[in-house]
């Protein structure tokens, strides 16, 4: 009996090149995994597809303000929870101190601003005043300080306290924004005086309570009471 091509048996189907003695036994290689999606990752700190990052909106707008933003003005603005918005404007602050950059953001008077550097003060000046520096007078010092820590008080307890009319340099730190009326005493209806949040911002102040204690720095011959008080 003949053999016939037709009833040759089919060689069996192979899914990839024939092995040869130098593949034989070695696995495939696994499937390259697949890039990850957008907004698989985190929030990264420049642009996204869907906009600006929360930390280039918090700095877009501490570019803009003349007074500390609070907190929860931030949060309420750009739709975040206030303890987000409280981690991102301490990782900024820190970011940069750490960089050595030439302004620094603070908390102060309740919210957040840029401010200069300290060590960069003085060239500053030179460029915005050129030496000319608008300053307080002594007079104006004596009864700022007065007024911050005796507040709230009149006017005639400042100038008692000063030994010397007050009234013009009153007038003159609530023109600079320095001062504020706080109501009237009720038993004198004096009209009271406090200091403002421009007055904490100024001193790069968070609150009152980080005013340095006044004993330390009052003269030797006070009368001691006064000493007691301060």
């Amino acid at each position: 009996m003949t053999d016939h091509p037709e009833d040759a048996p089919e060689p069996p189907e192979t899914s990839g090149p024939p092995e040869t003695p130098e593949t034989a036994g070695v696995p495939e290689a696994p499937p390259a995994p697949e890039a990850p999606e957008a907004g698989d990752a985190g929030e990264a700190p420049g642009a996204g597809e869907d906009g600006p990052s929360l930390r280039a909106q918090v700095e877009a707008i501490l570019l803009v303000v003349d007074e500390p933003v609070a907190e929860i003005t931030l949060a309420q603005l750009l739709e975040r929870p206030v303890p987000q918005i409280s981690a991102t404007l301490r990782e900024l602050a820190a970011e940069y101190t750490d960089q050595g950059r030439g302004f620094d953001l603070r908390d102060v008077a309740g919210g957040w601003r840029f401010y200069t550097r300290d060590i960069c003060a003085p060239v500053v000046e030179r460029f915005v005043t050129d030496g000319q520096q608008a300053r307080l007078t002594q007079a104006a010092l004596e009864t700022l300080a007065v007024v911050a820590y005796r507040q709230p008080v009149s006017r005639a307890r400042v100038s008692a306290v000063r030994g010397v009319n007050s009234d013009g340099v009153m007038r003159t730190l609530a023109l600079r924004g320095l001062i504020e009326e706080a109501g009237q005493d009720p038993e004198s209806q004096a009209v009271l005086f406090r200091t403002t949040g421009y007055f904490l911002e100024r001193l790069g102040l968070r609150g009152l309570e980080e005013l340095p204690e006044l004993a330390p720095y009052l003269p030797d011959d006070l009368p001691e009471e006064i000493v007691e008080e301060a």
